[in-house]
């Protein structure tokens, strides 16, 4: 079982458009199954287009609740609360809670419940690609992190389950928990990065993690040519690093207007350039040493 996450220093970098092109050529060769745990902002379904087969509630953090026949007003509660969340009349204000609980450890009569919330859903569908285990979490809802271990856990025994030998995860943006948890025991990662000022600053910060928790990373460029130099600059970079070159997508509407159909740019009738720049890259990734380890580690023995 092989894993290549997709992952960017920043969001828009256009990741979820490689991963769904990365997909349909994977389909072609083999099959894989797809995980989307950018759970944050999750839009690899509409590329995908799944139809879902498995429906599963995702329990987060609690919510404080009062109740007022244990509780004597005697306001320990709203003393140490930091976010104004409990009245006067010591009921809870579950916007203003931040689920941290310290209302319930310090309360002396045990007034306060603090029950699991559902804070989002996650899916098993079955696509045009192959399967794919996917979420949303809710607005404003925590533990994110959680949940990428979750539907990468999912997706990898749906893969086994079925035999599948690579898995695609497109992975969330940043350096933060979210991707902290889509990128430890993955076998390789595939690091998008635009030809900017903030591209070239993002790329380093996410080179660290990657080194961190020693995963190898390929490095595509793209929208090269809307800025050579600073293309030069990134791959500069990417070479001091150790880090291997996955190669360069040009700047193309053409990927708009497939998304617009829900279509990835492999299946999109007027995509020709765009096309060879993706099968080039895809090519780069999947015969380079990173994703033919002789050794692959098994993310579940990293995240608990």
């Amino acid at each position: 079982m092989r894993e290549l996450v997709i992952v960017s220093g920043k969001g828009g970098t256009g990741k979820t458009s490689l991963t769904a092109a990365f997909a349909a050529l994977a389909a072609q060769n083999g099959g894989l199954a797809l995980c989307d745990a950018d759970v944050d902002a999750a839009d690899l379904h509409l590329l995908t287009q799944p139809a879902i087969r498995q429906q599963t509630d995702f329990m987060g953090g609690g919510k404080a609740l009062v109740d007022p026949d244990l509780c004597t007003g005697c306001g320990i509660c709203r003393a140490h609360c930091r976010f104004a969340a409990i009245s006067e009349r010591f009921a809870v204000d579950p916007i203003r809670c931040e689920g941290c609980g310290v209302c319930v450890h310090f309360c002396p009569e045990r007034a306060i419940a603090f029950a699991p919330q559902r804070c989002g859903q996650w899916y098993v569908s079955e696509t045009r690609f192959g399967p794919m285990v996917h979420a949303r979490l809710g607005v404003a809802e925590e533990n994110s992190g959680k949940l990428v271990s979750l539907v990468r856990r999912e997706a990898r025994q749906v893969a086994e389950d079925r035999g599948l030998k690579l898995l695609i995860t497109d992975g969330p943006p940043g350096i933060g928990c979210p991707v902290i948890a889509a990128v430890g025991g993955a076998t390789a990662l595939a690091i998008v990065v635009e030809p900017t000022v903030s591209g070239l600053h993002d790329l380093g910060r996410v080179l660290d993690l990657a080194a961190h928790f020693r995963v190898p990373g390929l490095v595509c460029v793209n929208k090269f040519d809307l800025n050579p130099e600073m293309t030069g600059a990134v791959e500069d970079l990417a070479r001091s690093r150790n880090v291997a070159l996955a190669g360069r997508i040009p700047f193309d509407p053409a990927f708009v207007r497939a998304m617009v159909q829900g279509q990835t740019v492999l299946e999109f009738d007027q995509a020709d350039r765009a096309r060879r720049a993706v099968r080039a890259v895809w090519d780069n990734i999947i015969r380079s040493p990173a994703m033919n380890p002789a050794r692959i580690v098994d993310f579940r023995q990293t995240i608990r």
